[in-house]
């Protein structure tokens, strides 16, 4: 996870220096940036959790971590196809979620609740 966040901060910081050679500006609060940054600090949250001693344990970060990378697909998915903006494949009809999506989250929340029930408390 620390590699991932330092890259996708570098990423997002070299993004900045790309949109103001092409449009003057580091910052336009489009979408995707947005997304971008809140993507930054769910996984700058998701690491600094090991340092609160009462909620860290190998399953809940293992749980945290799973759930942090919705906003990953978010960023990539979501902004392209649900939010206008200057990334975003979203001018016209508004395009339908797919059938897979809510039953993805369905299977990913079941295998959670079968491994919170398998879980090693020691």
């Amino acid at each position: 996870l620390m590699i991932g966040l330092a890259m996708l901060t570098v990423g997002n910081f070299l993004g900045g220096v790309w949109a103001n050679e092409s449009w003057g500006r580091y910052w336009s609060w489009d979408p995707k940036e947005t997304w971008a940054l809140v993507t930054i600090i769910v996984y700058a949250v998701v690491l600094h959790l090991r340092f609160i001693k009462s909620i860290y344990n190998d399953f809940n970060y293992s749980v945290i971590s799973l759930m942090a990378f919705t906003s990953v697909l978010m960023t990539y998915f979501g902004v392209n196809y649900y939010l206008a903006g200057m990334h975003s494949y979203a001018k016209g009809d508004p395009v339908p979620i797919p059938d897979f999506v809510p039953i993805s989250y369905a299977i990913v929340f079941v295998i959670i609740i079968l491994a919170f029930r398998n879980r090693k408390l020691a």
